[in-house]
C-alpha cells in the first residue's frame, strides 16, 4: 500500500513543492493550510505515515498539530522560518522527529523523510514491493 504524508503549511508554493517532490517519490500527499485542518486530517484512515508541519499557521501554532500527531504515534518534521535555537529546542522537546529551518533544500527534506519513515510503499512480507522509477530534480524546486 502506498503511504501518505500530511503537509500542513499555509504557504501555497511551499505546500505545492512538497506535494510535487514527495509525489515523484511515490507518496500520497494530503495538504492542509491551517492548524484545524491539519489536526482533522491526522485521524483520517489510513493515518499518515508522517506529518510535515509549519510552526506558524494562520489559526494557531503548529506545535498543536505536532502534539496531536505525537499522541497518535505519527512522526513530525517541523518546518519554520524562525530557525532559532529556542524554536528548535521547543519543537524537539515536544516530540518532533526533526526540524528544518526555511529555506531548506528538497534533498534535505527527502533525506529526513527517508530516514524517519523509509519509502512510500509499505513493505508487506510475501508481497513484492514496487516503487515508481526514480526521478532526478534540481537542488531547489
Amino acid at each position: 500500500m502506498i503511504r501518505t504524508i500530511l503537509v500542513v503549511d499555509d504557504e501555497p508554493d511551499l505546500a505545492a513543492t512538497c506535494q510535487r517532490v514527495l509525489s515523484r517519490r511515490g507518496w500520497n500527499v494530503a495538504l492542509a493550510a491551517s492548524r484545524e485542518a491539519g489536526v482533522a486530517l491526522l485521524d483520517r484512515r489510513p493515518r499518515p505515515a508522517l506529518a510535515i508541519v509549519d510552526r506558524q499557521l494562520p489559526d494557531g501554532d503548529g506545535v498543536d498539530v505536532l502534539r496531536a500527531a505525537a499522541a497518535l504515534g505519527i512522526p513530525v518534521i517541523v518546518v519554520t522560518g524562525y530557525g532559532t535555537a529556542a524554536t528548535r529546542r521547543l519543537t524537539l522537546e515536544e516530540g518532533a522527529a526533526a526540524f528544518l529551518a526555511k529555506p531548506f533544500s528538497v534533498h534535505e527534506l527527502l533525506d529526513l523523510v527517508r530516514r524517519i519513515v523509509g519509502d512510500a510503499v509499505e513493505f508487506t512480507p510475501g508481497l513484492p514491493a514496487s516503487l515508481p522509477p526514480a526521478t532526478h530534480f534540481g537542488l531547489y524546486c
